[in-house]
């Protein structure tokens, strides 16, 4: 049986996000067998799809492929959207593609953090010397609709904490949910510590990244009493790349592990009862398999910003969707929107998205 690794990436609009998701793909092979192939591809924004991928391996006479998804935690697009190309792709082709966890909460993952936060500490020592203890340390995680994917941002948040020893803890979101960059670092700020280290727990650089630093040297700004330090993102760290091949070969195993144990699709969670049992499929019919082609996919387009994308654009396009959405269904009575998904329960909290239309002097 010949075996392929499938590494499914979201995509970005940011081409050197893109470049280093490859890259990572190709630092791969090394971490596991050799007879082994691999590939990858992106659920949108960017070419090759996961589709090309997956023909790729096939045409290389794979009759088993493992796919991972290539992120750190699982929520709306590990769980639906990139399920649902798989499993449309295995049915056509009759291939077995099975599925493994996403990267989550490993302790490699939080070794490869804690290199990149100690790496920028150490540096920021070099011009200014300030004890752990006089350091606030912030960690940033993507955010989503999914209180399991951000409690394991708050998870690792605070295995870092308290691995590293730093004097207070702090945990922020670069969307969706609360509290984003601007007020996290704002309330951090105000804690009185001499040095606040911001570290992104991302894979790559990319929108996000640039929206993290230049909210960072907003604040830093503003707070000119306080020391801000910013971290690496974690990058291709060589314990990145050890979960990845994980994730592949722990499929294989006798037992493979279960995923996401605490999904508010398969349990009832705090807040989100009514999401349990929901029909699960993927939100991007409408760009799937378009790549790079698709509206959208170049963040280089868009001119609402200055320095950087405050997220400020997706609010507003987000309101002039919702309302079309609305008068198009009531204006016709029909209601064919499958892939509508539940409403995030605190849309409207103050430091959410809505902290990104304040208007800066």
């Amino acid at each position: 049986m010949k075996t392929g690794v499938m590494v499914c990436g979201h995509g970005s609009r940011s081409q050197s996000a893109v470049d280093e998701f490859a890259t990572l793909a190709e630092k791969l092979p090394p971490h596991l067998p050799e007879d082994w192939l691999v590939d990858y591809g992106y659920l949108e924004f960017a070419n090759p799809v996961i589709r090309d991928g997956l023909d790729r391996l096939r045409e290389a006479g794979c009759d088993r492929i493992l796919a991972v998804p290539g992120m750190l935690f699982a929520a709306m697009h590990a769980k639906n959207d990139i399920p649902t190309v798989l499993n449309t792709y295995a049915a056509k082709h009759g291939i077995e593609v099975s599925y493994g966890r996403e990267l989550g909460v490993d302790p490699k993952m939080i070794a490869a953090a804690g290199a990149r936060i100690r790496d920028a500490l150490a540096e920021a020592d070099t011009h200014e010397a300030v004890p752990l203890h006089e350091t606030c340390l912030v960690v940033i995680g993507r955010g989503a609709s999914d209180p399991d994917a951000n409690g394991n941002v708050a998870k690792i948040a605070r295995m870092l904490h308290e691995g590293i020893g730093t004097g207070w803890l702090e945990v922020g979101y670069s969307g969706v949910t609360f509290p984003l960059v601007e007020p996290c670092l704002e309330h951090a700020a105000r804690l009185g510590y001499r040095r606040i280290v911001v570290f992104p727990y991302f894979l790559f650089s990319g929108i996000l990244i640039d929206r993290i630093y230049g909210f960072t040297d907003r604040v830093a700004a503003a707070n000119p009493q306080v020391q801000f330090v910013k971290a690496g993102y974690l990058g291709d760290h060589p314990e990145v790349l050890r979960t990845f091949a994980e994730r592949a070969t722990e499929q294989v195993g006798e037992v493979p592990p279960p995923n996401c144990a605490m999904c508010k699709y398969r349990t009832q969670v705090l807040g989100f009862e009514a999401e349990v049992g929901a029909v699960q499929e993927s939100h991007h019919h409408h760009v799937e398999g378009q790549g790079a082609s698709a509206p959208g996919s170049n963040v280089a387009d868009c001119a609402l910003c200055g320095d950087f994308c405050t997220g400020l654009c997706r609010l507003e396009g987000q309101a002039a969707h919702h309302h079309h959405h609305d008068h198009h269904h009531h204006g016709d009575g029909h209601h064919h929107d499958h892939h509508h998904h539940a409403t995030y329960p605190h849309a409207d909290h103050p430091h959410g998205p809505e902290s990104a239309r304040k208007t800066k002097p």
